[in-house]
């Protein structure tokens, strides 16, 4: 399907930071990701923003993830912060080329490891660990686009 197709889907997490600021530093640092668009609210808060990984924002093979501050809204009564809600729903899985460089890198900016990197069964590395909100994260050499022929 051509990437201007109206029928093209991407999935792009969100998720909700009691400091999502500080979160854009920390998963910047972290994780590798890049500022693609931050949009600053009252009192140096972030309102909304996205962080893109990869070659190239927007091109095959990047990958985004959008955060934000509660703003006390409709919406954000939907959301729990996984520390207060025991655990979390969703775990963003994120394909890198070095899973143990970026263990490493993660882990020196303070990621709690709750799996260390490990070769899986189903092929590719792996290694799971959480930012200082709680939120989960995997990230692995397993790409599931791959051409397995």
């Amino acid at each position: 399907m051509p990437a201007d197709s109206p029928a093209m889907a991407c999935i792009i997490p969100a998720l909700r930071y009691r400091d999502a600021a500080a979160a854009v530093d920390w998963l910047c640092q972290a994780f590798g990701f890049e500022r693609h668009l931050v949009v600053p609210g009252e009192g140096g808060k972030v309102v909304h923003a996205q962080l893109t990984l990869g070659p190239e924002a927007g091109a095959n093979g990047s990958g985004m993830v959008m955060l934000d501050s509660d703003s006390g809204g409709d919406y954000d009564r939907l959301l729990r912060d996984p520390q207060a809600a025991g655990g979390v729903t969703q775990a963003p899985y994120v394909v890198v080329a070095d899973v143990d460089a970026h263990h490493d890198r993660a882990k020196a900016a303070g990621a709690v490891i709750v799996m260390a990197p490990e070769d899986q069964e189903h092929g590719g590395r792996l290694y799971a660990c959480k930012d200082p909100e709680g939120h989960l994260w995997n990230f692995g050499s397993y790409d599931p686009w791959a051409d397995t022929t």
